[in-house]
């Protein structure tokens, strides 16, 4: 999937009022489940009907077709010959068949490995996107963004993804079809050539590499962790294939011009769903590039058999693939009125990037800080001292009878400072953001607003707990409180 990057100026300004991704468990709904359903507006590709020969001044001799499949040619075109198109009118079938074709010979050339199949592209208007759009949340779901303190109880977690989704998809891969959808904002359709890269390096890891989009029972951490893989092989092979058309890259290749953008995202103050679902696509592209580095295309096919299983390795590359993060358990100390959702697990991790984002979006991070990324092919900086020191966590919804909900969320932090970091930066968003009120025994209170509740913030040397519940009297009925506390 690919996102429309949000506008730095709009990060400011919604920084100071509240502040192509992860879906609300953590799964990106484009990448793995059938997306759109609109009415196509091109044909799905086949082999393309070549009009044109300019002569030949490429590496290998010459526009003619390969006897046999090779790698930079595809359905009758070659990675650096030129194309017959006008995009000023939108594209034609056939156009569209060429630009197709061009751009899998140009990932091929770039990424090193064959495509084995033409990958069907179809194009529909951001309408028909929308129309079909449909993502779905459970009350499960609802507790675990409300624990990060981006989605409230005044919202919902589905209606904040659909805006979210709808505003800036540009394209998206759909595996079990696969199929490209592209999303155009242009009353002529055509087609960005940047979205088309990236979603046809989806294809390709699907034809190589498709067990990377098996996520089922990973956690919402471990969900973002398998992203940065797959939407970092994506942005990287992106970034290379934007810098060629720019003639800065190794290389100037005749590219078709960009079409306008739309509007951008729109999610209505919400920026840190979009900070939180974006990570992978930021820290992604850095982490494959430091991959390659490391051992070239070689080593980064060998993280397909074994990826990343936690955001903190997507941020700190280093760290893959010999860290992993701590299991982090959560005993049940609820009495009979409070219950864990009946789903197995009954917890989640959210993991560095989620913690950062909430940090972030209830300011206790700078924007100015987000927007200085720290290495080459990262869009935002998520490192931050308040959460890089972050090794485990877990957090566990619960619900009474009527239907209140609460959680507990337990982090473990690599040294004590690290941890007592967190506490101080947690209590201190909970007062300045959300107006809390300080009571006995480590006890907050936010007496209004969407996040209007009581809270108990414990540290136990390198473990931070932290309760919630409606009412303070609630917080030892969902989690007695035997955590000593500093």
């Amino acid at each position: 999937m690919q996102f429309r990057p949000v506008l730095l100026a709009l990060l400011v300004v919604l920084a100071g009022c509240g502040g192509t991704a992860a879906g609300p468990d953590g799964s990106s709904t484009a990448t793995n489940t059938p997306s759109p359903t609109g009415t196509s507006t091109t044909n799905p590709t086949g082999t393309s009907t070549k009009t044109a020969t300019p002569v030949s001044t490429s590496a290998h001799g010459g526009f003619d077709d390969p006897a046999t499949d090779r790698l930079g040619w595809e359905g009758g075109y070659w990675y650096d010959e030129s194309l017959p198109v006008t995009t000023a009118d939108g594209l034609n079938a056939s156009e569209r068949e060429a630009v197709v074709a061009r751009t899998m010979a140009r990932v091929e050339r770039l990424r090193g490995l064959e495509f084995e199949s033409t990958v069907p592209v179809t194009v529909v208007s951001r309408e028909a996107y929308l129309a079909d759009e449909n993502v779905t949340a459970t009350a499960w779901d609802e507790q675990v963004w409300e624990a990060l303190l981006l989605v409230g109880e005044d919202e919902s977690v589905a209606s904040v993804f659909e805006s979210f989704y709808g505003a800036s998809v540009q394209g998206s891969y759909v595996p079990s079809e696969d199929r490209i959808v592209v999303v155009s904002d242009s009353e002529t359709p055509t087609v960005d050539r940047r979205t088309l890269a990236h979603e046809l390096v989806h294809a390709l890891q699907d034809q190589h590499f498709s067990s990377v989009f098996d996520r089922a029972n990973l956690t919402r951490d471990g969900q973002l962790a398998r992203q940065g893989l797959i939407e970092g092989d994506a942005g990287y092979v992106e970034d290379l294939y934007e810098k060629r058309c720019r003639g800065t890259g190794g290389g100037n290749w005749s590219c078709l011009p960009r079409p306008p953008s739309g509007p951008g995202a729109s999610l209505d103050g919400n920026m840190g769903v979009y900070v939180a679902a974006y990570q992978p696509y930021s820290d992604g592209p850095a982490f494959v590039h430091h991959l390659r580095q490391r051992g070239g295309w070689e080593t980064v096919n060998a993280a397909y058999a074994d990826p990343p299983t936690s955001s903190a390795q997507v941020i700190h590359p280093e760290r893959y693939p010999d860290w992993s993060a701590t299991t982090v358990r959560v005993p049940d100390r609820s009495d009979a009125n409070w219950s864990r959702f009946d789903r197995s697990p009954s917890g989640t991790t959210v993991g560095e990037a989620s913690l950062f984002a909430m940090v972030w979006a209830n300011g206790g991070t700078e924007t100015f800080h987000l927007q200085r990324p720290s290495r080459p092919h990262r869009a935002y900086n998520y490192t931050h001292s308040t959460t890089a020191g972050w090794v485990g966590d877990r957090l566990v919804p619960y619900r009474n009878e009527s239907g209140a909900g609460g959680y507990v969320l337990r982090a473990e932090w690599a040294t004590t400072g690290d941890a007592a970091a967190f506490a101080i930066a947690y209590r201190d968003l909970l007062r300045t953001r959300r107006g809390a009120e300080r009571r006995e025994g480590n006890v907050l209170v936010v007496p209004a607003g969407p996040y209007a509740d009581a809270y108990r913030v414990t540290r136990n040397g390198t473990t931070v707990t932290i309760v919630n519940a409606p009412t303070v009297d609630a917080l030892d009925a969902v989690h007695a409180g035997r955590d000593a506390s500093s």
